[in-house]
C-alpha cells in the first residue's frame, strides 16, 4: 500500500510577487525550500488563506535570502502580492515508512522569516 503524506510545508507564506507573463512556477527563496525540504521542479499545492484558492503548480529555486514567493503564470490570477499562503509539498510513502514519517514544518512571519520550524501538528481539541 502507498500513503501520500505532507513532507514539508512553508504555512503563512506572504506572496510577494504575482507575475502572469512568466513562465508558470512558484518561485521559493531557496533557503526557505530547502527549509521545507522541497526540491526545484518538485509539485507544490498552494493553499490561499486570503481568498480561499488551493492550485498545483511546481517550485523553482529564487534568489537565496530575497524571501520572494513569487506565484507564476496562470496561477498569478489565484493570488496577489501581500496574499498569505501556504505552500505544501507532499510524498509516496509505504504504510510502514507512512507510520513513522515526520513532515518538514516550517513557519512564517509577515516577511517571509522563519519564526519556528517543526515535525508535527498538535491534536486539534474538539
Amino acid at each position: 500500500m502507498q500513503r501520500t503524506l505532507l513532507s514539508g510545508k512553508l504555512h503563512q507564506a506572504r506572496v510577494t510577487h504575482a507575475e502572469l507573463e512568466y513562465e508558470g512556477s512558484c518561485a521559493i527563496d531557496t533557503e526557505l525550500m530547502e527549509a521545507a525540504g522541497i526540491l526545484p521542479f518538485e509539485q507544490i499545492e498552494i493553499y490561499n488563506i486570503d481568498n480561499g484558492e488551493r492550485f498545483s503548480t511546481y517550485a523553482i529555486a529564487g534568489e537565496r535570502g530575497s524571501r520572494i514567493i513569487s506565484v507564476n503564470g496562470a496561477a498569478a490570477h489565484k493570488a496577489s502580492p501581500g496574499h498569505r499562503v501556504i505552500i505544501c509539498a507532499y510524498v509516496g510513502l509505504t504504510d510502514e515508512q507512512a507510520r513513522c514519517h515526520q513532515p518538514n514544518l516550517v513557519y512564517l512571519d509577515a516577511n517571509n522569516d522563519i519564526k519556528g520550524v517543526g515535525g508535527a501538528i498538535p491534536t486539534q481539541a474538539a
